[in-house]
């Protein structure tokens, strides 16, 4: 009965969504707001706004912030920002400076960039397609270790003349798991940190996330037509409002059935993280993860039916992603959390079995019993548990 509660929602807030999103398409290099000007700067930084174009066509934006806020200027290598699914590189500075990843490395000497992924606000971008287009929202996350990844770290790359150390939260970190196990980009890299670790979900305990796998709501949407998963407008935070106010359900409550218990998440932020957050990805994006719940596997994605399967891999299956290719020197640092109901203990543990003939220099693992997903980058202690370590790894690679 709960869950049927609870899909009955998701449906709900999902139809009014897709149907009813206002999206404002924002202009690119730092108008009508972008991250620079309207995140970085206001706390006294200087802020750059990039662009590439990956090459299937979608245009990206970057932000680097090169100096710490006293202005000298960063003598440590780049480090690239990589945000979790509905997010965008916002997620790295909506926190105060002494709270938030990208200007505590900023503060500490790094030359920090922020990523966008197709889709999100700032990369709206293509060299022939509208949002508006269908065939804009025909990607998955492989897309995003195909093209966007590979553009994104090669622009840093090609702009400082130097390697970089990349943190990716969540989807962040599926990516470059996904890229790592194909010997994509890590010519490019020093090391990786990954926060949320995630390759498998087949474990997954969030209620609201696995409901919506469950319920096959994704694949619902994308027959009807909607090919952009907009979780934003105004009937629906109207919606969610009038949850809010019921007596056993109340926002925090809600977050903590799809992420688990954050500990340390900062609740006077939250009016700012809605300013900027959810955003826009693809509904076939959101097919693919569901995917991954349902069948507890790390595969490209499956089009349903072998013929399809057959003419874009070659093959009646998807091809999966081996973790166990990943080359045992390439520097990690992995931290998860007990309470995470996302990145699930039993699916890291999962993951570290495929890595356990990696070089026991190169993998630091870091579990924090009363972490859950947010905590990673929007805990109020975060910079004292996980990134303080994190920096520290970075200094030895």
């Amino acid at each position: 009965m709960a869950n049927s509660k609870i899909s009955l929602v998701l449906v709900v807030i999902l139809w009014v969504s897709a149907g009813e999103a206002r999206r404002k398409v924002y202009k690119i290099n730092g108008q009508d707001g972008g991250i620079c000007k309207s995140m970085v700067v206001t706390q006294g930084y200087v802020c750059e706004e990039h662009t590439v174009t990956t090459d299937d066509g979608y245009i990206l934006s970057l932000q680097r912030i090169p100096a710490s806020r006293s202005g000298k200027k960063s003598d440590k290598p780049p480090v690239l920002l990589q945000h979790g699914l509905l997010m965008d590189g916002a997620t790295w500075v909506l926190n105060s400076p002494d709270e938030s990843l990208g200007f505590i490395l900023a503060d500490n000497g790094f030359d920090v960039w922020l990523a966008n992924t197709r889709g999100t606000n700032y990369s709206r971008g293509h060299t022939s397609l509208s949002p508006s287009d269908p065939a804009y929202w025909d990607w998955s996350w492989d897309e995003l270790v195909a093209y966007d990844l590979p553009a994104t770290v090669k622009h840093v790359l090609d702009k400082t003349g130097q390697n970089l150390h990349y943190v990716g939260h969540s989807l962040g970190t599926l990516i470059a798991f996904a890229a790592f196990s194909q010997h994509k980009v890590m010519e490019m890299l020093r090391s990786a940190a990954l926060l949320s670790p995630i390759a498998y979900l087949g474990q997954m305990p969030s209620p609201l996330g696995r409901a919506g796998a469950d319920s096959f709501l994704a694949e619902d949407l994308y027959w009807l037509g909607l090919y952009e998963f907009a979780p934003r407008g105004a009937a629906v935070e109207k919606l969610l409002a009038d949850i809010c106010k019921k007596p056993n359900n109340n926002c925090s409550d809600l977050m903590t059935s799809f992420t688990g218990k954050n500990c340390c998440v900062n609740s006077s932020q939250t009016d700012n993280f809605l300013a900027h957050e959810p955003q826009s990805t693809a509904t076939k994006n959101m097919i693919h993860i569901a995917q991954m719940v349902r069948g507890g596997s790390i595969e490209k994605f499956d089009y349903g039916n072998a013929e399809e399967n057959n003419n874009h891999y070659g093959q009646p299956n998807p091809p999966t992603y081996n973790m166990s290719s990943i080359p045992d020197n390439l520097p990690l640092y992995l931290s998860y959390g007990g309470a995470d109901l996302l990145s699930d203990v039993k699916d890291v543990k999962t993951l570290l079995n495929s890595l356990k003939g990696h070089d026991s220099d190169k993998l630091v693992v870091q579990f924090r019993e009363d972490y859950a997903h947010a905590d990673f980058v929007f805990g109020v202690n975060a910079k004292q548990v996980v990134y303080n370590p994190l920096m520290s790894f970075f200094k030895l690679h």
